[in-house]
């Protein structure tokens, strides 16, 4: 985009050309910082769910004022000879063809044809409509939608992957439940298994995975644009939702195990456990499943429990995470640490990252021990306690 940008500029500013795009982006407010780094003056619209089909990008279509398409793939040496300064002539089947506003679905009728039809196009149909049109969507509804389909045609792929983004988006909000991150995933997986030549719903799991997969590192433009945004007098788009690791590393080699004198902090178990809950843990591996000889990711997300009013202790030490992985099994990094709040006492999320590679005569479901241990408050000036959480993950490996 940023190069057609830079080409385009005469042709918008002399009325000849008007440009649109259309990101198929999750989160839209990284799209409009991209937009605002790279100085883009045209609209950008938003397609979460691919609604499009698209099975690549990028993708330039040319259409001229009678909205025909002219070019799949323009070339831009010869863009403005074949397609601004060409004079193109009406489509002769039908001149009197006009073009008609699409109006806003009628949800309730859309209700209505998916409980009457019982098709997996119809439940399919609803959760689009209140994805794109109902702002800010019911995310709960259009779940129920999705899965409605699927139930109906378990081979849906655009369903699958559409689950998958609603389930993205209500792990992102207050209402999250702690399973949503993998379900989105799990729900990729699927759509992937069903068609496996589908670009974006590959990327889209690549971009969360480990770093053996990665075609590129898919957001570490992210703080160099913010940085270069402020130094030219603008305020940056705020992203609503920071890239995590994974979606700012690039791709990686194998992991492998860390030196051997890397120490268990707690070998002996000693340490009191969390029996209260005062932290709560979600656990997400990417890819779902591997085959001998994978890498999977590890997400590990730990957040004060709201109902307990815990929140962390930053005076003293970090939290910390330690892995004991099956035997055969190889990870990296074996001990971690979560950055600390710049504050005595924070409330905030910490994730950790990490990646395992299964050895080559792993089948079946192992099982990952690990353990966190960190210092927690209950309540405003409660009691602050070193606390140990025993954190059990499955890995499954099939041929």
């Amino acid at each position: 985009m940023p190069a057609w940008n830079t080409q385009v500029q005469q042709w918008i500013r002399e009325g000849k050309l008007v440009v649109l795009g259309i990101a198929q982006e999750q989160h839209p407010n990284r799209c409009r910082l991209f937009a605002q780094w790279h100085k883009l003056n045209w609209q950008i619209l938003h397609d979460p769910i691919n609604v499009m089909g698209v099975r690549g990008v990028p993708i330039e279509i040319a259409i001229d004022e009678y909205g025909i398409v002219r070019s799949l793939k323009p070339d831009p040496k010869t863009f403005e000879k074949e397609f601004i300064n060409k004079t193109f002539a009406p489509a002769k089947k039908d001149t009197s063809a006009k073009f008609e506003k699409t109006n806003r679905p009628d949800l309730n009728s859309l209700r209505r044809q998916a409980k009457q039809n019982r098709s997996s196009d119809a439940w399919r149909q609803l959760g689009d409509a209140l994805v794109l049109w109902s702002a800010p969507f019911d995310v709960n509804e259009a779940i129920d939608a999705y899965t409605q389909a699927i139930q109906i045609n378990p081979e849906d792929g655009d369903a699958h992957f559409r689950l998958g983004v609603c389930y993205l988006t209500r792990y992102e909000s207050e209402h999250r439940l702690p399973t949503d991150f993998q379900s989105a995933v799990d729900h990729w997986t699927r759509a992937r298994q069903i068609e496996p030549n589908q670009y974006i719903w590959r990327r889209r799991i690549e971009q969360y995975g480990p770093q053996a997969t990665k075609p590129y590192p898919f957001y570490d433009w992210v703080l160099t644009a913010a940085r270069e945004i402020r130094a030219r007098g603008e305020k940056p788009v705020e992203l609503r939702v920071l890239p995590t690791d994974s979606e700012i590393t690039g791709p990686g080699g194998s992991p492998e195990n860390q030196k051997l004198d890397v120490k268990p902090p707690d070998p002996q178990g000693r340490i009191l456990r969390d029996q209260q809950h005062l932290i709560l843990t979600e656990v997400t591996v990417i890819p779902p499943q591997i085959k001998p000889g994978g890498t999977i990711r590890v997400h590990m997300t730990l957040r004060p429990n709201e109902k307990r009013k815990a929140h962390w202790n930053n005076e003293a030490e970090p939290l910390k995470l330690w892995i004991d992985p099956p035997p055969g099994f190889k990870v990296q990094p074996q001990l971690l640490a979560a950055p600390q709040g710049n504050k005595p006492e924070t409330s905030e999320p910490r994730h950790i990252e990490f990646e395992l590679i299964a050895p080559d005569n792993a089948i079946g479901a192992s099982k990952l021990s690990a353990y966190a241990l960190y210092y927690v408050c209950e309540g405003v000036g409660g009691t602050c306690s070193f606390l140990r959480q025993d954190i059990p993950i499955t890995i499954k490996v099939e041929q």
